[in-house]
This record gives C-alpha cells, structure tokens and sequence, in this order.
C-alpha cells in the first residue's frame, strides 16, 4: 500500500524502512531534514515541507504519525490537516494519551476523516523482529491498514482492540506492566550482587532464559548489558518515564484497582533521579534518633 510517515525518530525510521521493505511506498517527512534524506537512500519519497506529504500521496491519504505525545503530534497533525480531505486516514502511532484519541476521532470525524491510535511496542529491534501493535478505531480503518500492519508486526502480533482510545490504553497498560517487570528484575540483580556469591550476571541472565518461569526478552537485554558492563559502572541509575506509567496508575486510581506494584516501580523511578533527598536524611535522622544507629556526615 502506499503511505505516509511523519517523525522519523528511532521508531518512526525503522518502521518506514521496514515497510519499504515489504514493498510498500512511503512518503516520508521529518522535522530535521538530513532524516528524510537518509531514509531516501532506502527508497522512500522525501517529503520537503509537511504540507509536501499531502501532494506526494493519492486520495485517499493515509499519513502514520510517530511523533512525541502530546503537543508535538498535535501540532502536527493539525498543520496538516488543510492539505487533507474527507476519506483520509490520520494514525496516531506514538505513545498519546487515550483520551487525547477519543477527543481527535470525534473531531476528524466531523471533517470526514478517519481516525486509528496504535500503540506500538517493539523499540529499536523492531526493524528485525517487528512491532507489537495494538489498535483503535473503526473496522473499516482498520481494514485499510492491514497491508502495512502485516508487514509491520511479527505473525499475529498487531491486534484491533476497539474503538478509539483502545489501542493506546492496552499500550499505556503494556509499559505499566513493563514498569513493574523491570523493577522486579533491578531489585534481583541487586540481590544477587551484593549477596555472599560473586555471580557472573550475564550468565545467570543467560541462565534464567533456559526454560524457567521468568525468562523474557528482557533478561535477554540485561544478558546483552551485563556483557558490555558487568557493573552498569558507565551509566548512571537516572530511569526516565515516558508518560504512560503514570497514566496507568492514574487509571488505576480512578477505577479503584489495586496496583501496587506497577505504583512502587514508578515511585522507583522518580527517586532514581534524586541523590541525599531529605526523604532519606529524615529516615536516617530518625534511626539515630530511636536506636542510636550511625550516620554519614554530609
């Protein structure tokens, strides 16, 4: 089939080459220039201008956004929407929130254009193994899209979830859930290093993918780390959240489910990225205080 695709940042780039590779045209834009150029290389049309994109394609458009949420996509979409015309389809591939979708498919749908949220998951090995992608929106989009999902997503691996709004909250779950999954492993690893053994983490990583019940392709990226650095000494604990965890504990909030430990994963991550807090110089102060336990000067 014949698409467009706007933002060509680490996802957006793969997805457009490996739909060129299943022989699909894309129209390709980006807001830095020497992307579109570079994804020319792999044979797709370069988009000069945004509103280029429109020109470059025939009715009816389909234009695939992987963009940042929230302003950034906005914008967008709706700088491009003089170029449109009813029929077209607009999909929203980044990680927006779900009630962003539900406002945008009533709004395009007033102007006769289609509207579809995928959320998809894959990161930068999606090129080869490809994208885990779930879908909202109306069936008759969603049928539109299937030439380029089936290319895109590994054998059964995209999914209609609903109407709009659907795909992007089963996505905004999805990172929840891995939240808590990669706090689970962290705090592991950290056991068992700072335990009686000195264990070779890679190993043990690898080892844990060998038919026991935690094995997952993220022990196989903490395999592929451990080997890099054994001691994660290069980087620094600064975990950054994209926006759809706290969505997910929000939404747990509000509908009264009891997640704790997607909650306590996030909580994590916001104190990765602070050092000394008074949080801990208040439960240090108190220690010495009651029980007379030792204090590190600042």
């Amino acid at each position: 089939m014949e698409i467009g695709i706007v933002g060509l940042g680490r996802m957006g780039f793969n997805m457009a080459r490996r739909l060129l590779e299943g022989g699909h045209r894309v129209v390709a834009w980006n807001r830095h220039p020497d992307k579109v150029r570079e994804i020319g290389k792999f044979g797709a049309v370069a988009a000069p201008k945004l509103e280029d994109l429109a020109d470059l394609l025939a009715a009816p458009r389909a234009v695939w956004f992987m963009l940042p949420a929230g302003a950034p996509t906005e914008d967008t979409m709706h700088g491009l929407l003089p170029k449109l015309a009813p029929g077209d389809l607009l999909v929203d591939g980044g990680n927006s929130n779900f009630h962003d979708d539900v406002r945008r498919a009533k709004e395009f749908a007033g102007r006769g254009l289609h509207y579809v949220d995928a959320g998809v998951s894959g990161g930068v090995w999606g090129l080869q193994v490809g994208y885990c992608t779930m879908l909202g929106g109306p069936d008759e989009a969603i049928a539109r899209l299937k030439p380029a999902l089936d290319t895109l997503a590994p054998p059964e691996g995209w999914l209609h979830c609903g109407p709009a709004g659907a795909g992007h909250y089963a996505k905004m779950v999805h990172n929840g859930i891995e939240y808590g999954m990669m706090q689970a492993y962290a705090e592991g690893f950290e056991i068992l290093r700072s335990g009686e053994y000195e264990y070779d983490l890679a190993k043990v990583a690898h080892l844990w993918n060998q038919g026991s019940v935690i094995r997952s392709w993220l022990l196989d990226l903490a395999e592929r780390a451990f080997e890099r650095d054994p001691g994660l000494d290069k980087i620094r604990g600064w975990v950054d959240d994209s926006g759809e965890g706290r969505w997910t504990v929000l939404e747990a909030i509000a509908k009264g489910v009891p997640a704790e430990v997607l909650t306590l994963a996030l909580m994590r991550r916001f104190r990765s990225r602070q050092e000394n807090t008074f949080t801990d110089r208040v439960l240090a102060a108190l220690r010495n205080e009651f029980g007379g336990h030792a204090v590190k000067e600042a």
